[in-house]
């Protein structure tokens, strides 16, 4: 169980919450782990088999304390929320900051100047890793094109070349991905990012991380108050969650491309376990799928310190703690939104 910006997360499976007096209380097989006053609550975050009162439910939603639940995984399943005005407003201010180029703007580079950071402490870290592999060189050639790119960004303040940055940085990134792959290369060949379908196993995995991402910042919009569809740098389109694209960007180079290149290099995942698609796109076997997704929730399990809080989190309420600040930042409470940076 977490306490963070005034919401509690409770991840502790067979948890059972309760109205105790004025407070929250936390039991788990009987045994009270937590107690906190409603007063101090603004929001409440459920993940999987954690169960709750009525009388609690009745309570948090005369004092808008707003209650999600969730998966064990992060997919979002319900809310349950009293009369709280404050959510509306929250949603008409993203809605206006969102029609605004210059709003818009000033929440996309911060986003895209993190993206471009954390991908280049990728970059970095696996130089430092591994000293002698091939390629060293245009890694840390990489690296310093990223390091100007994160710069020049922030003195942007449109949208289009805002989006003209990061799609130069991602070709740079991706440009030298390969070096950072320690197995043979003809087992795990990786010749540049390709979406759909994905071409070669390597493709096929973040891909596949980057889906699960995406459930996880719309998981993490919807308990936080945000339209999930209404996103800064990716605008408006049918049937696509803009808002949780923006918020996965800043964790894709932390999450899901260290986890793909852990996988590989540590030898967790197998070249035959994956196969070529009638489409012609490379799909992983059942196997393959459990061991990714298995690693993935370890990971999210981890512990890191927010930069901006300074708080211990896990690295699965991350994007949680993202959407809250973002939140924060709407509603004028924060000057500017604070992405998460990696050191």
């Amino acid at each position: 169980m977490k306490h963070h910006l005034n919401t509690l997360f409770v991840t502790t499976q067979g948890a059972y919450l309760s109205q105790y007096g004025e407070a929250l209380q936390v039991k788990v097989e009987d045994e009270t782990k937590l107690q906190l006053p409603l007063h101090c609550l603004g929001g409440i975050v459920c993940f999987g088999r954690v169960s709750m009162s009525p009388w609690l439910m009745g309570k948090c939603a005369e004092q808008g304390i707003a209650i999600s639940f969730l998966s064990e995984q992060g997919k979002f399943l319900a809310r349950v929320l009293g009369f709280t005005p404050g959510n509306v407003l929250l949603r008409r201010e993203q809605y206006r900051r969102a029609d605004d180029e210059g709003a818009s703007a000033a929440i996309a580079r911060n986003i895209v100047a993190a993206k471009i950071a954390n991908a280049r402490t990728v970059l970095l870290r696996s130089a430092r890793d591994y000293p002698e592999a091939a390629g060293r060189g245009e890694v840390e050639t990489a690296a310093g094109r990223l390091a100007y790119a994160a710069q020049r960004v922030q003195q942007v303040g449109q949208l289009d070349p805002i989006r003209g940055i990061e799609g130069e940085s991602a070709n740079a990134y991706f440009g030298v991905f390969r070096h950072l792959i320690t197995a043979p290369q003809d087992r795990f060949e990786f010749t540049g990012r390709s979406r759909r379908p994905p071409l070669d196993p390597v493709n096929a995995m973040l891909s596949f991380l980057y889906a699960m991402l995406g459930h996880d910042a719309r998981a993490a919009c919807e308990s936080a108050g945000l339209d999930s569809q209404v996103g800064f740098l990716h605008r408006d389109r049918p049937g696509r969650a803009g808002l949780a694209l923006d918020l996965i960007e800043e964790f894709r180079p932390f999450l899901a491309d260290r986890l793909v290149l852990s996988l590989i290099n540590r030898q967790q995942v197998r070249a035959d376990g994956f196969r070529r698609a009638e489409t012609g796109g490379v799909e992983m076997d059942d196997d393959t799928r459990k061991a990714v997704i298995t690693a993935y929730q370890k990971r999210k399990q981890d512990t890191i310190t927010h930069p901006f809080l300074g708080e211990e989190t896990t690295v699965g309420l991350l994007i949680h703690l993202q959407a809250r600040l973002l939140a924060r930042h709407l509603r004028g409470d924060l000057d500017a939104y604070p992405p998460f940076v990696w050191k």
